[in-house]
């Protein structure tokens, strides 16, 4: 995968000492359901995280509240600099949380009415203000970028899910995000088209981009992630190096989803 001449090379880097991510007893209620019941994290920047556990301890719904698809209940939650704490977060900070923030979901979301290359300029005209040219250019550096420079013009259904995911990835990456969520980017994946969704965000995370990934996928969570965290019943049970964690679990529960998935890897 080559990158365009004219277009930078590396993925942006914000000079902010502060780190990407800080929840403070961060809890999230749906009416009297309780899914998060005070979350303590720092995510520096530049740190991959891995998000596992059991569905239902409230991996996905951490994640959403990171960008502010999900608004806490209580606690205080920073994401680059900006308080999502705030009831009435303004719609300035708000697009400027989601320029920053970028997400990558399960399914894809692409509009299928939408070629490709119509997919990855929507949000940064719509959004940053970008002129036809200037987004243009930035897709197709950032489609080189995963790979798919040959199907700038193709729509959704003519790509495999694997192509899908990685133009979903270019998409995220033309708004030159600080930080990239992911929600599962594989779990709806074929089994073999897993690798090349894998190897686009081991690159990114090799050029320093903050990410944090709710994954199944406990080899990727070892060798690419800088910190993996383990919820269960909407707490963080464990949290630290992923080959420690992974091989060497502490907690009971843990133990158990490991050896559930037949993953207690070895060091």
């Amino acid at each position: 995968m080559t990158a365009a001449t004219d277009m930078p090379t590396e993925i942006p880097k914000s000079t902010s000492e502060m780190p990407a991510i800080v929840a403070t007893n961060l809890q999230k209620k749906f009416g009297e359901l309780s899914v998060l019941k005070g979350i303590d994290c720092q995510i520096p920047r530049g740190e991959v995280v891995a998000i596992i556990g059991s569905s239902g301890c409230g991996k996905s719904t951490l994640l959403r509240c990171f960008n502010r698809l999900e608004t806490i209940s209580g606690g205080q939650l920073i994401v680059d600099g900006i308080d999502l704490s705030k009831a009435d977060l303004s719609r300035r900070r708000l697009l400027e949380l989601r320029a920053h923030v970028g997400m990558v979901f399960q399914q894809f979301n692409l509009f299928p009415h939408l070629s490709v290359l119509q997919n990855l300029c929507l949000a940064p005209k719509k959004v940053l203000g970008a002129s036809h040219q200037e987004s243009e250019k930035t897709a197709k550096f950032y489609l080189n970028k995963v790979g798919l420079s040959e199907k700038i013009n193709s729509f959704p259904d003519q790509l495999s899910g694997g192509q899908k995911q990685r133009v979903a990835i270019a998409r995220a990456l033309c708004m030159k995000p600080e930080i990239l969520l992911f929600d599962e980017p594989t779990s709806a994946l074929d089994p073999e088209l897993v690798g090349e969704v894998l190897q686009v965000m081991q690159q990114l995370a090799q050029e320093g981009m903050t990410m944090v990934v709710v994954t199944h996928e406990m080899q990727f969570a070892r060798e690419v992630a800088s910190r993996v965290m383990f919820l269960n019943k909407g707490q963080v049970e464990e949290s630290g190096n992923p080959r420690e964690i992974l091989s060497n679990p502490q907690s009971e529960r843990l133990q158990s989803f490991l050896s559930r998935i037949n993953m207690v890897l070895p060091t």
